[in-house]
């Protein structure tokens, strides 16, 4: 029954109050506990078995499940970089201005953003699967519109709507890593999943470099779709339901239905409420969590600033690449490799960071507070800014082209840290509703990634690469010193959260 109760969405009246933290609590649900007071002791309440638990799958169905869903993921996010390389394509065939054009980048980000308010919490009350499976059966339906456009207003709708199909795997996948392992084993699933959302947008300009040079832009459309279909069928094969509350919904019912005994009962199935209001009190959580939690706040600030930087290079690397050095949008794509090798080196790291933990789990007899999990975040802090600055002071003409690029591996190398720490914090910190933490956080970043490629072209035209860049790199260097602070007071302010765990 602990298990059960530590999986179970927390959303009270009173903004998730922390006696409740581990149970199903929904508007309307006061008088349904006082009725249900010890649940234990009823013997038609379900009870979570190890057969029944996703923490006790076998380690191989473990893994093949966050595979599916982080190269879901990767597709998801592929797909908004790759409009950075179609634009020129965009601009000749749809006729229409290069500004206009840029839109198909932002519009499909903010669906990103705005989707996880939603299918998040949606997630915490109908599972995960039916989630995964709907969005991206709608994500690979309507990409079908953006390969194929009559007119330039077509193609805009449709692409942040296909955003806004994909922003499942945003927020969702970080709760099922979190329901499929537990917290002294979820570091490496999770920085899988955090590598893969950033992946994905380093890997479009590559590919979408070589088809554009080569073939028509609307091959990048394609090419994705192709891969949709995969996912799919990955998604439909290989990925089992994992919310516990929703498990033993479907357990119960089982039970009725082969005993013919209707007394048996898992906590869901006592909600009388009204849905539209039920949907309406979720979704809202990751709002309240925005406006009343400080520190998740501010960690969501700093994840989305740096999102915004790397969407914003999208546009800033064809004007340092091309620009200055002369280089074919194929080349332009290739230097997206640098981000992409700084976050793969970084990866690669993670088994001596999961040492490091087992460490400091040791010291707290197994028990260590989330605060652990932002000393990875420290690393990234400092690394980030640094990166940034070497990119900033070697993109002068007569510099070798490498230099940048050396600066945006070490750039990427510290998002990676920084974002492995934030959301492994999150979903620790925030385990009771950690879908609605992802979800708050995936809103902000893509929030910032949709604004910041819309002012990069007039930023370095005006600034110039040395100036925007350093501009840049000084808003990193102001949000170093948030992992050290919530370090030492993480659990101060935790104590006196409505959301996390004490």
């Amino acid at each position: 029954m602990s298990s059960e109760r530590a999986e179970a969405t927390t959303l009270t009246d009173a903004d998730v109050e922390k006696d409740n933290a581990q149970a199903a609590v929904l508007p309307g649900d006061e008088k349904t506990l006082e009725k249900r007071a010890g649940p234990t002791e009823d013997p038609y309440l379900v009870k979570l078995e190890p057969e029944d638990d996703p923490k006790c799958l076998s380690m191989w169905h473990k893994w093949l499940a966050v595979f599916a869903i982080c190269t879901s993921t990767l597709c998801v996010t592929f797909d908004s970089s790759v409009a950075a390389f179609t634009e020129t394509g965009l601009e000749h065939d749809l006729h229409t201005s290069h500004e206009v054009t840029i839109l198909s980048l932002s519009l499909y980000v903010l669906g990103l953003g705005i989707g996880p308010l939603f299918v998040g919490p949606l997630s915490e009350l109908y599972g995960r699967n039916i989630i995964y499976r709907v969005s991206y059966v709608l994500f690979f339906a309507f990409t079908w519109p953006t390969a194929f456009p009559p007119h330039i207003a077509v193609y805009l709708v449709f692409r942040f709507v296909t955003g806004l199909c994909g922003a499942a795997f945003l927020s969702v996948a970080g709760g099922s890593v979190s329901d499929l392992f537990d917290n002294q084993h979820v570091a490496t699933p999770m920085a899988v999943y955090t590598a893969s959302p950033f992946l994905g947008p380093v890997i479009g300009p590559v590919v979408a470099g070589f088809i554009v040079q080569n073939t028509d832009w609307r091959w990048c459309y394609r090419v994705l779709l192709i891969w949709q279909f995969v996912q799919v069928v990955l998604l439909i094969t290989c990925v089992p339901e994992t919310y516990v509350p929703v498990i033993l919904k479907r357990k119960a019912r089982r039970l009725r239905e082969t005993t013919g005994d209707d007394r048996y009962y898992a906590p869901l199935d006592h909600q009388d409420y009204d849905l539209a209001r039920m949907i309406l009190f979720s979704c809202s959580t990751p709002f309240k969590l925005l406006f009343f939690d400080r520190m998740a706040l501010a960690l969501d600030i700093w994840s989305a600033l740096l999102l915004g930087i790397l969407y914003l290079a999208f546009q800033a690397f064809p004007i340092i690449f091309q620009g200055v050095h002369g280089f074919s949008p194929e080349m332009t794509g290739l230097t997206f490799l640098g981000l992409g090798v700084g976050m793969a080196v970084a990866l690669c790291t993670q088994p001596w960071w999961n040492q490091h933990f087992r460490r400091e789990a040791a010291k707290y007899k197994g028990q260590p507070p989330p605060e652990v999990r932002l000393v990875i975040a420290q690393f990234g802090g400092i690394i980030a800014p640094a990166g940034l600055y070497i990119m900033a002071f070697t993109t002068y003409k007569h510099v070798h082209w490498i230099g940048p690029i050396i600066g945006s591996g070490l750039f990427g190398t510290g998002m990676y840290y920084i974002y492995a720490g934030v959301f492994t914090y999150l979903v620790t910190a925030y385990r009771p509703i950690a879908a609605s933490a992802m979800a708050a956080n995936s809103a902000m970043r893509s929030t910032f990634a949709a604004v910041f490629p819309l002012f990069a072209g007039a930023m370095y035209h005006r600034l110039g690469t040395v100036g925007a860049t350093a501009l840049l790199a000084g808003l990193t260097t102001l949000m170093a010193p948030l992992p050290f602070i919530f370090y030492k007071i993480g659990a101060r302010l935790r104590a006196t959260s409505r959301f996390a765990t004490p």
